[in-house]
């Protein structure tokens, strides 16, 4: 029994996978397999299907059956129609405009849609480009937190000799030891991290729950789709901005969709042809002058509203209420994107300058550690000296390895907002 529960404790770790990716091909799953990208086809489709209701009226109609019936007395109808043995019908409308437009605000809705999904895929290309970059980070701070540790422990293994010899008091190898704790204790956190990085990432590429998505190792080129200045990041981003196209056409929607509840008023004109197969057992002859089996008819159906309903008038008004409240909300979506687009740009420039100090600070490190090893080898300097600056420049390697990502999430950041990210990474 616990060798079962045992099995299936592990289960879900023997069957799991690890998918080694580029951030290329990241970006080319989400934009064609990932839950969001799936999710954002669907509601296109359902669209693009509300386009085909609409045609609808507009597409001639067939229909055919009986209305076979025994007569007593006068032939009274059966439906609005008389006694048959069969009957057709079929009706085509030829001038409706509520109708029509009607079919205008589908196809507007429909492009809507068509924005809205470019745009939630647009928004998961970047979440998991960010969890790329996080996952990749993460990787690279646990390796050079693993060499930290390593030296540590040299460290500790001198000064426990040295404390063995008397030469150190014996704080000295509690302290060592301390260090070389706190070493492990970061490497498992960051490990910690960087699985569940990962996981989140597999999880946004449409992988497995248990599988995990690790970043190659590669050298990317630089990003070279940046706009040049800050002005032309605000003008990009103002006109390649999906947001703002989906409030224009939802704006477009509701403005046809007031034309339509205010053209119920006009005059509806539609084709209409019917057929009958009469029979004798339904008293014609009793009651009409001559018997006619075969009876056909063509013509038109016009319909002129005299007044314009109470509803399509609350229906029209609340369309226009809408127009409004789009109108304004697409005020405050140019103003927010011109003040985040500034902010990108300066995040931008920040990481830039942050990531040329700590590269400095990362040369000055290791000039140090030059230094001490040539002083080792002369006899002035000690290995645990030594070890000290090693750990001391893995710390900065650390530290310009997150200044790196840094810069490069606020270049990513950049891109989406000016709408060509997805470009970028194709």
């Amino acid at each position: 029994m616990r060798q079962l529960l045992f099995l299936l404790l592990i289960s879900p770790a023997l069957f799991a996978e690890v998918h080694t990716l580029t951030l290329r091909q990241t970006a080319q799953r989400v934009l064609t397999q990932s839950p969001e990208a799936l999710l954002s086809r669907i509601d296109e489709f359902k669209a693009a299907r509300d386009v085909d209701a609409a045609r609808d009226p507009f597409v001639p109609k067939f229909y055919a059956g009986s209305g076979l019936a025994y007569s007593y007395g006068f032939p009274m109808s059966i439906e609005g129609s008389a006694p048959s043995i069969v009957q057709a019908k079929g009706i085509a409308s030829v001038y409706n405009r509520k109708q029509r437009l009607e079919l205008a605000q589908a196809r507007e809705a429909a492009r809507g849609a068509g924005i809205e999904a470019e745009q939630r895929r647009e928004a998961a290309l970047f979440a998991a480009v960010e969890l790329y970059l996080e996952a990749e980070r993460k990787a690279r701070i646990a390796e050079m937190a693993r060499r930290q540790i390593e030296s540590a422990r040299k460290v500790d293994e001198l000064v426990r000799a040295r404390v063995a010899e008397g030469r150190e008091l014996p704080v000295e190898a509690r302290r060592a030891a301390l260090e070389v704790a706190r070493g492990e204790q970061r490497v498992a956190a960051l490990e910690a991290q960087r699985d569940y990085a990962e996981g989140s990432l597999a999880l946004a590429l449409g992988f497995a729950p248990q599988d995990r998505v690790r970043a190659a190792a590669e050298e990317r080129a630089p990003v070279t789709a940046a706009p040049a200045t800050e002005a032309e990041a605000i003008q990009q981003a103002e006109a390649a901005s999906r947001e703002i196209r989906r409030l224009e056409s939802a704006l477009a929607a509701k403005g046809l969709e007031a034309q339509a509840q205010r053209a119920a008023r006009l005059p509806q004109l539609d084709l209409v042809a019917q057929y009958g197969l009469f029979a004798r057992f339904n008293n014609y002859e009793d009651f009409f002058r001559r018997f006619q089996r075969h009876n056909g008819q063509f013509g038109v159906s016009v319909q002129v509203p005299l007044f314009l309903s109470a509803g399509a008038k609350a229906l029209a008004a609340k369309a226009d209420a809408d127009s409004s409240r789009l109108r304004i909300e697409l005020q405050q979506v140019r103003g927010k994107i011109a003040l985040e687009t500034q902010r990108r740009w300066r995040d931008l420039a920040t990481a830039e300058s942050a990531r040329q100090l700590a590269r400095l600070d990362l040369d000055v490190a290791r000039e140090q550690l030059s230094v001490q090893l040539a002083r080792m080898e002369e006899g002035r300097a000690t290995l645990r000296q030594v070890e000290e600056l090693r750990v001391l420049e893995q710390e900065k390697w650390m530290a310009y390895f997150h200044s790196q990502s840094t810069v490069e999430h606020a270049r990513y950041a950049l891109l989406q907002r000016a709408g060509v990210l997805s470009a970028s990474l194709q």
